[in-house]
């Protein structure tokens, strides 16, 4: 395996991650895939030379073997290793995909242009979507696994002594499997880790999802704001200008005609007014 490819892709997987996606990392390649590569292939290496059966028949203990265990342990979690890690790569790619984009865009119209995307590994878009889906693709695997586990190998544990009397077995022999106590501590061990790994997908999803509805909410609640805002403005009472009231071009003022009142004491009389 080469290590350097390997650390950046989980460099490239982490980058683009939210903090539940960086602790799912951490989880399936510390207590998974560690686990697997170094203590779970070597405990189940011996697992057919050592599978005895007391008959001597030809045969009797490969098919016993193939009736009992008809998928090893190890590939099976091999094969959900490599489905559950896939989706994470597509997203990888993805972002790839944005930045190759924006760079052919780029050399088109020139470095003053708009940018294509303002930050590729952004989740937004097409990417959010892809996010998205990689975590329920995730979890999907997880959960298919768990169930195929279980029906193969009831309550995820292995008996001590198994009768078989499958042909061309004599009559019913018992078969004794290797180990036993130290594959149900792996097999417990792995299941935990994976129901683990199930519930943070989903609470990523979850997360995700919430998010993005908030973030509609709010751009929603500032639109409705903004359109109040310029209602108000084109319905202002004339009072709101400072008590001054505009009038067109064509505006007249009204004329009015002053009728002639009877004289008071303050008024001349045609009399009095003569010298």
């Amino acid at each position: 395996m080469n290590w350097g490819v390997f650390e950046g892709l989980l460099s490239g997987v982490n980058k683009y991650s939210t903090a539940f996606g960086r602790i799912w990392l951490s989880l399936v390649f510390i207590f998974r895939l560690l686990v697997y590569v170094v203590a779970a292939e070597r405990v189940w290496s011996d697992d057919h030379k050592d599978f005895d059966c007391n008959t001597r028949q030809p045969g009797c203990g490969n098919v016993c073997y193939d009736h009992f265990f008809p998928v090893s342990h190890i590939r099976l979690w091999a094969l959900q290793l490599i489905l559950v890690t896939c989706p994470s790569l597509l997203v990888i790619m993805h972002v790839a995909y944005r930045e190759a984009k924006q760079q052919r865009h780029r050399a088109t119209v020139g470095d003053d242009c708009r940018h294509v995307y303002s930050d590729p590994g952004k989740k937004r878009g097409g990417l959010w979507w892809t996010y998205l889906l990689s975590l329920i693709f995730k979890a999907g695997v997880d959960v298919v696994f768990l169930y195929i586990f279980y029906r193969f190998y009831r309550n995820y544990t292995l008996p001590r002594l198994v009768k078989c009397e499958l042909p061309p077995c004599p009559n019913v022999v018992d078969c004794f499997i290797s180990r036993p106590t130290e594959k149900n501590i792996f097999t417990l061990f792995m299941v935990v880790t994976a129901c683990i790994c199930v519930v943070l997908s989903l609470v990523e999803a979850t997360y995700l999802i919430g998010k993005r509805c908030h973030e509609c909410l709010l751009a929603g609640g500032r639109d409705s704001h903004w359109h109040t805002q310029d209602c108000a403005l084109s319905h202002t009472d004339p009072a709101d200008t400072g008590g001054q009231v505009f009038h067109g071009a064509d505006y007249k003022p009204p004329t009015a005609s002053i009728a002639a009142t009877a004289s008071g004491p303050g008024t001349l009389t045609e009399e009095e007014a003569l010298p």
